[in-house]
This record gives C-alpha cells, sequence and structure tokens, in this order.
C-alpha cells in the first residue's frame, strides 16, 4: 500500500518504509524548476523483480528506480537517489542499497563517477553503514573481512590497518576519502562519519591516477544528512572493559532543505582481550552540504586521536630455514608496559559542482590532512621452532601530510545512435613525510619467547642510553600530477557499454637528509619521470539481467635509480586483464570474474651488481560473489576468491615458478542474517560469519609454511520499538567463537597474529 507523508510518498512493503536517503531516485529529464518538487519514491514488494516504473511531478519528470537498477532496453541503471541531481554529480546521497541493505547497488569511481555495479567493466564493493553497524564494525578492518579477495595483514590491536587485495599489499595510506588521496588517517580510519566502504579490485591508474594501489583501491563515502531528522546514541561493550559510546546528528534546513549538517562524535575506552593492553580512541567527524538546482557543495571535517598502550607487535621476521612456530594465543602479549603509541589525526575536504548544462557537470575538490604519531613499540625476529626471539625497542616520532586538489567535468550527450559519457579530470596529490627518532641511534635489545613472553623491567630501556628525540625533519616527498580523459561509448540500444580513456601522470618523489647539520632539510636524492597509462572497458548488457564485462587497466609506481650509475628507470607498470559476468535475480546478484595482474620489481644482479627491473610478479584468480536477499528474511554476503600467485622472474632465476610468500589459494567468507518467524521470536536477527584461509609460504624459496585458518563469528539482534515511539537495536556479538590461535597473515615476511575470542555488544536508540 502507499502512504502519503507531506510531500513526499512512501511505499510500505514486506521490508518496512524507506526514507527518502534511501529511495532510489534518478533524473533522466532536463527539465529544470526554480523549486524542488515533491518526491515519489517506490518500495518493491519483497521478490518482485526490478522494472523501471514512469514517475513524474508536476514540475521535474523523473525516472524512479525502485531496485538499483533500471531495466529500459535503452538506457543504463541508474542509482543516484538525490533529487535534482543529475547522473554526472556526486554530490549528496550516494548510490541507493541493493535488497537486503548491506551492499549498495553502485559505487563512486573516480573518474567515472557514480557507476551501477552492473553496468561498471569492473569489480567493485560497496559496503553500506547498515551493515557496518550491524556487525559493531569500528575500522575499515571489520569491514573489508566480507570480502574474500581483501585480507588484513596488520594486528588487530595495533595502531594500523592493512590490506592485501588480489594478493598485492594496499597499505591506508592509500585509501581515499570521497575520491580524494592522502586525506584519509594514514594508519587507522575509524568508521564514525562514514555512510560507506568501497573497494574496487585490480589497478585504478584511469579512474583515480596516483602510485601503487596495484591490488585495488578502498574509498570512503562521508555520512550526510537525510532529509528526515536524525538523532542516534549508541553505548557498547567490547571485551575485556572496552566501552564505547557514539552518537549521530543530521538535520537539513532552508524552504527547500538546501543546507545539511551530519555530526558523528565517540569516546572508546578500556582494556582489550590483550593482555596488558588498552585503547583510548577519540573521533570527531562533521559534514556539510548545500544543494540548489543547479549547484551542489560539500565540506568535511574529521578529527581523531588514538593512544594504545602496550600496543601488540608485528612478528617482523623469522630466520630462514626454521619451520615456523604455530601461532600463539591471541590473549598473549610480547610487549611491555612501557610500550605506547600516540597518534593525532585532522583533516579537511570540500567538494563542489555546477551543472553547466542538464547533463553536464563541471566540478571542483581538494583538502588536506595532517598525521602525527609518537611510539616507543617493539621489532621482533623469530630465531627458532620452540618460539624465542630477538626483541628490539624502537622510538620514531613522524609525521605525514596530504593535499590533494582535483577540477574535471562529466557530460551525458549523444551523437546520432551513439551515447556518451565524456569523463575530464585534472588531478594534484602530494604526500610529505617527517621522521625523527632512534634509527642509527643506540637501540635496546633482549631476548624473549613469543609464547612465554620476557619483558624487562619498567624504564630498563631508558637506562641502557637509548635515546629520543622529538625532531621530525623532512624525509620524503611524493607528488603526482596527472590528466586523464575517458568516454563510455553506449552502442546498439545501450547494451554495449564501450570505455575508451588513459592518464597521463608525472610523479616526482624527492628524499631529503634528516640527519642533524647544517645539511639537514637538503634534498638528497629526486626522481622524476611520466607516463601515459591506457584503459579500455566494455560492458555487453547480454539480457536485462546478465551483464559480462572485460578490461584491461594499469597502475603505476615510481622506478628506481641506479646509484652506480645514476640511470633513472621510468614508472613501472602493473597490467590486469580481466573478464567477469554480474547476474541480477532483483533479490540477489552473483558475480564472477577472471582475472590477471602482472607486477614487475627491481632487483641488483648479485654477479654483475647491475640493477634493473626485470622482476615480475603474476597473479592469476578467480572470484564469485554473492550479495542481497535471497528470500524474505534471509541475507547472504560473501563468496570465494583463488588466486595463483607466481614469482616469474627472480633473481638469478633462483625462484622462478615458485608461490608468492604470504598470498593463499583461497580465502573464503561467509556472512549471513536469518530473521526469525514474527510467531516464534519478533524483532529478532540472528547472524554468523565465517572466513578461511589457506595455508601460505612464509619465504620466497617455499621451504617456510604458515597453516591455515577458519574463524567462526556468531551475533543476534533484536529490533523493537522504544517508549518514545523510535526504534531502536540491541545487538551481541562473539568474533572467533572457538577461540582459534592463527596468524592473520604472513605477507611482505611479517606474522600478524589474529584476535582471541572477543565479545560485542551494543544499544542503540533514536531520539
Amino acid at each position: 500500500m502507499r502512504k502519503k507523508v507531506g510531500q513526499v510518498a512512501l511505499v510500505v512493503s514486506g521490508f518496512g518504509v524507506m526514507p527518502l536517503a534511501d529511495g532510489a531516485l534518478a533524473q533522466t529529464s532536463s527539465a529544470r524548476s526554480t523549486n524542488l518538487p515533491p518526491i515519489e519514491i517506490l518500495e518493491p514488494q519483497a521478490r518482485q523483480r526490478a522494472a523501471s516504473r514512469p514517475a513524474s511531478t508536476a514540475a521535474n519528470p523523473r525516472r524512479v528506480a525502485s531496485r538499483p537498477r533500471a531495466r529500459q532496453a535503452d538506457a543504463p541503471p541508474s542509482v543516484f537517489p538525490t533529487p535534482g541531481v543529475p547522473q554526472t554529480g556526486t554530490v549528496g546521497q550516494p548510490p541507493v542499497p541493493y535488497a537486503g541493505g548491506q551492499v549498495a547497488s553502485g559505487a563512486r569511481l573516480g573518474l567515472l563517477g557514480n557507476t551501477s555495479i552492473f553496468s561498471a567493466p569492473f569489480n567493485i564493493t560497496s559496503f553500506t553503514s547498515k551493515l557496518m553497524e550491524d556487525q559493531q564494525a569500528r575500522s575499515i578492518a571489520d569491514v573489508v573481512s566480507n570480502d574474500p579477495s581483501v585480507r588484513n595483514d596488520a594486528p588487530p590491536f595495533s595502531e594500523r590497518d592493512s590490506f592485501f587485495i588480489r594478493g598485492f599489499s594496499v597499505t591506508n595510506l592509500d585509501t581515499a576519502y570521497d575520491g580524494l588521496f592522502y586525506l584519509a588517517n594514514p594508519r587507522r580510519s575509524f568508521l564514525e562519519g562514514i555512510e560507506r566502504v568501497e573497494i574496487l579490485k585490480g589497478p585504478s591508474a584511469l579512474l583515480s591516477g596516483g602510485t601503487a594501489r596495484v591490488g585495488g583501491t578502498i574509498n570512503l563515502i562521508p555520512k550526510r544528512a537525510g532529509d528526515e531528522p536524525l538523532t542516534r546514541l549508541t553505548t557498547g561493550w567490547m571485551s575485556d572493559s572496552q566501552f564505547w559510546n557514539h552518537i549521530d546528528v543530521g538535520r537539513r534546513f532552508g524552504d527547500f532543505k538546501e543546507w545539511g549538517v551530519r555530526f558523528n562524535g565517540s569516546y572508546r575506552n578500556g582494556d582489550t582481550p590483550l593482555e596488558l593492553n588498552s585503547v583510548e580512541v577519540g573521533v570527531a567527524s562533521l559534514g556539510l552540504d548545500y544543494r540548489s538546482e543547479d549547484f551542489r557543495a560539500s565540506l568535511d571535517l574529521n578529527s581523531s586521536v588514538q593512544h594504545i598502550n602496550a600496543p601488540t607487535s608485528l612478528f617482523n621476521s623469522a630466520v630462514p630455514n626454521i619451520v615456523i612456530p604455530p601461532a600463539p594465543n591471541g590473549r598473549i602479549n610480547t610487549a611491555s608496559k612501557d610500550e605506547y603509541i600516540d597518534s593525532r589525526y585532522k583533516m579537511i575536504a570540500g567538494r563542489a559542482e555546477y551543472d553547466i548544462l542538464p547533463d553536464t557537470t563541471l566540478y571542483l575538490a581538494g583538502g588536506g590532512s595532517i598525521y602525527n604519531e609518537d611510539f616507543l613499540t617493539s621489532s621482533y625476529r623469530i630465531t627458532n621452532y620452540n618460539g624465542t626471539a630477538t626483541n628490539t625497542l624502537a622510538i620514531q616520532p613522524q609525521e605525514l601530510q596530504g593535499y590533494t586538489g582535483e577540477i574535471g567535468l562529466r557530460s551525458k550527450f549523444r551523437t546520432g545512435v551513439i551515447g556518451h559519457q565524456l569523463n575530464i579530470s585534472a588531478v594534484e596529490a602530494n604526500n610529505e613525510l617527517y621522521r625523527g627518532g632512534t634509527l642509527g641511534f643506540k637501540s635496546y635489545s633482549y631476548a624473549t619467547n613469543i609464547y612465554n613472553p620476557v619483558r624487562p623491567l619498567p624504564g630498563a630501556f631508558q637506562t641502557s642510553g637509548f635515546a629520543q628525540s622529538d625532531d621530525r625533519p623532512l624525509l620524503s616527498r611524493l607528488t603526482a600530477r596527472s590528466v586523464a580523459v575517458s568516454d563510455t561509448l553506449s552502442l546498439f540500444n545501450d547494451r554495449l557499454l564501450l570505455t575508451l580513456g588513459g592518464r597521463w601522470q608525472d610523479i616526482a618523489l624527492a628524499g631529503f637528509v634528516t640527519a642533524a647539520g647544517p645539511t639537514q632539510g637538503t634534498r638528497s636524492s629526486y626522481y622524476n619521470e611520466a607516463r601515459f597509462s591506457p584503459a579500455v572497458g566494455a560492458v555487453i548488457r547480454a539480457t536485462d539481467e546478465l551483464s559480462i564485462y572485460a578490461n584491461y587497466i594499469e597502475s603505476l609506481d615510481a622506478g628506481p635509480t641506479s646509484r652506480n650509475s645514476d640511470t633513472v628507470f621510468p614508472p613501472m607498470v602493473s597490467k590486469q586483464q580481466e573478464v567477469g559476468a554480474k547476474y541480477d535475480f532483483g533479490f540477489v546478484a552473483l558475480t564472477a570474474s577472471l582475472f590477471q595482474i602482472e607486477q614487475p620489481s627491481a632487483y641488483t644482479d648479485p654477479t654483475t651488481n647491475i640493477l634493473s627491473v626485470d622482476g615480475l610478479q603474476r597473479n592469476r584468480g578467480a572470484e564469485f560473489n554473492v550479495f542481497g536477499e535471497p528470500f524474505k528474511g534471509f541475507r547472504l554476503l560473501g563468496g570465494i576468491a583463488l588466486i595463483d600467485a607466481k614469482l616469474v622472474s627472480t633473481i638469478g632465476g633462483r625462484y622462478n615458478g615458485n608461490d608468492v610468500p604470504g598470498v593463499p589459494t583461497t580465502s573464503l567468507t561467509l556472512y549471513g542474517e536469518y530473521d526469525l518467524p514474527a510467531w516464534m521470536a519478533p524483532g529478532v536477527t540472528l547472524t554468523g560469519r565465517v572466513i578461511h584461509t589457506a595455508d601460505v609460504f612464509y619465504d620466497q624459496a617455499n621451504t617456510q609454511t604458515v597453516s591455515d585458518w577458519t574463524r567462526v563469528d556468531l551475533g543476534a539482534r533484536y529490533t523493537f520499538t522504544a517508549p518514545n515511539g523510535k526504534p531502536a537495536v540491541l545487538r551481541a556479538t562473539i568474533e572467533n567463537v572457538a577461540d582459534t590461535a592463527y596468524y592473520l597473515s604472513a605477507a611482505r615476511g611479517y606474522l600478524a597474529v589474529g584476535a582471541p575470542r572477543t565479545y560485542m555488544v551494543s544499544a542503540t536508540f533514536n531520539f
């Protein structure tokens, strides 16, 4: 049935009432008006196939899609929900959720803007804030665990998140914030103020530029105020004694709700399941936005602090030829009470866009961030199977500064029977690292054991000649400037979408003298090279439900410099070829992809002592994913990733044909939710997740092995109406139910221990 609420029409179905912010509204007409018209939003009945339903208002006819795709034979899917915004715009609410609400129907693909997952020639996933809330996620690491192609490779009780996507390292430094790089927290991005966590799998030179990001790119979409007022308080507890309070407030103002304000603030403090370890985190996020007939703008301010006592440390290395010892229980902490990590982060980001024509948008974006970090932490080297290790303490204060700006244009038009979406963008991204500390100073080392830690007496390192410095001289500066152009051609009644484009990019990398003295701050090395990176993508909409796609795309990284011959090598190019298929049943989606990525590397020949870019890693893989609501009350998310990662070319051919260390051949993640029938337990939902990672080799010689692992999480939530008439939710989760001891990752020569059994409960109330 349809229920009218003022100027807004809502449809009540088995899914409940969908607010304006979650509606699927897209503009296809160039008609404009001086006033924002009333909006009609249609929510489909459960199991009803998503069909295009023409809907119009008195002032501005629009097409309304009840599912994440509008099944018109002559138009690709539209997923943009904000009224009055053309498909060439991005400021506003993100693409609408798909059935089940856990994954979005589209993502912001950098240069290409908002794109439906079913019309994109890439493998993309966008996790929603609803999923983050229901899983009680704390940072990006908790969210990306839902994707089998992504694995975390940093310990959960450390100060950072770090990832492997399609078998390649992607650090949190490479995370984008609203499409802009070097603005997100370079160590750990907290989720307060984040609406979506988007994952693009594979290289992204055309889409976003920058360096590295061979395996994929993570993009954070900030929250925006919806048309309905929001005041939400969440309070929670996590074992052992972590207490957490989070407030989320959103309002819109003006005659037509032009102005939006969204504030998120949280504070978390207490002991964790890791012995001796405690964490204190404070986060504040403010998102402002403005929308009018032709102009939209947003401004985001973020700040966070993180203080960790006795942080867990990576086992940084293991000596060659030993059997890797089994992982210790996740409660065992090898750190001492003297160790700590303190960090402070601030960011500002803005975006503005103006529709110079009904389907042509000019946009401008930019921002800056600063991150400071002080720490005293350990570096371990495991020396035998019994767990004996050598620990070295280090102090290394550092600061990271990032600045990024972008200007661009998106335009949709037709030339005869061919449709076009033309995209032009110019970007400059800068990242500066300032570092001080005790590198080169006297350090403090001692013997310990990963199962039975030996800890020095409190303050012992202070009497050993261990020096500390608060000086943070400039160490390096990376500048990436680029210009990109692409055109997506729509052919054969839009059954074929062909994207052609490329990005010309100039990479400059400078190193500076950091030692105290008259030369401190002077440039010691410099690299500056440029290259054009082409890309092509194709989507064939074989039927209204089935899309088949293929792509070729590259990533770029600075080439090495030979100190012997002063030779500067051109940028190193990683290349991906991928084919895949996506099938949309309307209530559940299935995707499959086959890919190959080749990443070159440099090494010095031990015989000739000549540096060359002759190393090569090749990852071939298959991915199968599912998401949606197969039947009413049951939601499913996850899949399986199969990767064959090989060392194709190594020093002297010594390891040619061996498996790449740290890359599992099989990774599986499956998350499900089931709403108990009303006659049994109304409002109760049961949840469960299984994460499996196959065993991996630790070394290039493939003689050292790290065991496989499987983690099971279980949970439940209860949704009810509070006495104030507003919805409320109680949630409970047990992660690692079996208390399995495992190495979360063995990538990059590190061994990161996974978390032990962890309990989490929370209560969310709306006011």
